[in-house]
């Protein structure tokens, strides 16, 4: 029940929430327009609009140019398994090709002098130079995950800039190469609200959050390498396997 002390708006946000959530408004279905709000709700035309891009701002509604707006379509949910292989970009291509897409990357490098969190993850000091690449992968054509990694430099390939639209060699391969063994890695997820660069990088919709995967490569107690990785929390469900010892 809405106190009588609320914004008006309100009072339209919650009915078309409510209309949304019980189905009464299935996905795909239109929203009623800002003169249609103004005359059902006998509200005035600011508080419709207001109205309006708080549903889309919660991500129930998506707006169309010249159509209105409509109720979201529900996603299906693709799975990233992070525990079958050990290295991010390996798992990937199978996960996105078992939902049915094609992937494919573009990534580019270069030396940059690691940012405080970053130096703080890699142990490293202020001002110490790390080799930093970005990586974007998309399936069919759309952009499903970015990825920013920070690798020692003694660990790179070259000491220039890179880029490329095939997958890059994953870590643990590069670190094999040199004769460094990976003893572990770690992840952290968290969900947070994306960069507005991060929302049109992966064309979210208003109101989409993002899944933020810290990882880390560890060879013995000392880190390599360590990535952020951005998933849209509205396309992907991050599995985890646990081995169990007995």
């Amino acid at each position: 029940m809405m106190a009588n002390s609320d914004p008006v708006y309100l009072r339209v946000v919650e009915d078309i929430r409510r209309q949304i959530v019980d189905g009464t408004l299935p996905p795909g279905a239109p929203i009623p327009s800002r003169h249609q709000i103004t005359r059902k709700y006998s509200v005035g035309e600011t508080a419709a609009r207001h109205a309006l891009r708080v549903l889309a701002h919660e991500g129930l509604i998506v707006g169309r140019v010249g159509s209105g707006h409509r109720v979201r379509e529900k996603p299906t949910l693709l799975p990233l398994y992070r525990s079958r292989l050990p290295d991010t970009l390996a798992t990937l291509p199978s996960d996105v090709q078992g939902g049915g897409y094609r992937p494919t990357w573009s990534w580019r490098s270069e030396l940059s002098e690691a940012p405080p969190e970053i130096a703080q993850r890699l142990r490293l000091g202020h001002g110490s130079q790390v080799t930093k690449v970005w990586h974007v992968v998309r399936g069919d054509g759309r952009p499903i995950q970015l990825a920013t990694s920070y690798e020692l430099v003694e660990f790179s390939q070259g000491h220039g800039p890179d880029e490329g639209t095939a997958e890059r060699r994953s870590v643990l391969e590069r670190m094999a190469a040199s004769g460094t063994k990976i003893t572990e890695i770690t992840e952290s997820v968290h969900i947070r609200v994306p960069q507005p660069i991060e929302s049109d990088l992966l064309e979210l919709p208003a109101g989409v959050q993002v899944m933020h995967v810290e990882r880390t490569h560890w060879t013995g107690d000392r880190p390599v390498e360590t990535s952020d990785i951005v998933i849209p929390g509205d396309r992907f469900r991050l599995v985890y396997g646990i081995p169990v010892q007995l």
